[in-house]
Order: structure tokens, then sequence, then C-alpha cells
């Protein structure tokens, strides 16, 4: 009895901690209008321009991946809850590449970000209780900051 009761401590503290974890703050190059994002941070012209290179990268990697997923379902067996199990499976694995993908390009473009949009960036990860992506931004030699 004893050792059932731990586990299902174990189990229920496992599953409490995965739903409370903040999800990525994710700023959806690719995906969100080019030109909201671009307002949102007063992106300069160089910024605005690999915005649109990342986007288009974004948009060719998830292509070929919605092309896989199409293939995986046109072309595995779904007879048994084998076979099913293993379609999700696979499923699963091409949309796990999806979210990477996002997350490499986001991290991309926020790395070009100045500290001031950087840190906007933070602030509306915060309020959207989202984990922000850690990354350096860029310090341009054309750019005012200064440390509070």
């Amino acid at each position: 009895m004893r050792r059932t009761g731990f586990f299902s401590l174990l189990w229920l503290c496992l599953n409490v901690s995965y739903i409370c974890a903040q999800a990525d703050c994710v700023l959806g190059v690719g995906v969100t209008n080019d030109t909201v994002i671009s307002n949102v941070f007063q992106l300069n012209e160089a910024q605005k321009q690999q915005l649109l290179n990342f986007g288009a990268e974004v948009k060719y990697r998830n292509g070929l991946l919605n092309t896989e997923l199409r293939n995986i379902k046109e072309r595995h067996p779904q007879s048994t809850v084998t076979e099913l199990r293993n379609l999700a499976e696979k499923y699963k694995e091409v949309m796990d590449s999806m979210a990477r993908v996002q997350t490499m390009l986001d991290k991309r473009m926020l790395a070009l970000f100045n500290p001031k949009q950087y840190q906007l960036y933070q602030l509306l990860c915060k309020e959207a209780s989202r984990s922000p992506f850690l990354v350096e931004p860029t310090v341009y030699s054309d750019s005012l900051y200064h440390k509070n």
C-alpha cells in the first residue's frame, strides 16, 4: 500500500509540474504578420530584411515537413491500434520538427534585436505568462543604449 501511495504521489507531482510549466514565448517569424512584428519592435531596415528571409525559410522548411506529414498519412497502414499508434508517433516527430524550426528561426531573429527591443520582447512574454527565449541581443553602432 505504501509503495502504491508513493508512486501515486510521484505521478501527481510530475503531472502538476508539467501543467504549471510556462510555454515558450514564440515570436512567430513566418507565421505572425511581418508588419506586426516590425511595428511592435520598431525594426530597422536590416532587421526587416532578415525577418523576410527568416519567414521565407520557416515557410520553406514547414512546406517540406507538411509534405512529409501527407506522405505519412497516405502511406502508413491504419488498420490496427498498433499501426495507429505508430502513425501518431511519426506524426508527433514531424510536428516536433516544426516546433524546432520555429524556435530556431525565432531565436535567430531575436539575436538581431537590440537590447531595448529584446527587453520589450521579455516584457511582452512576462505579460503573457510565457518563458522568453534567451539570446544575446545585438548592440548596433547607430543605436543609443544606456543600462539603467
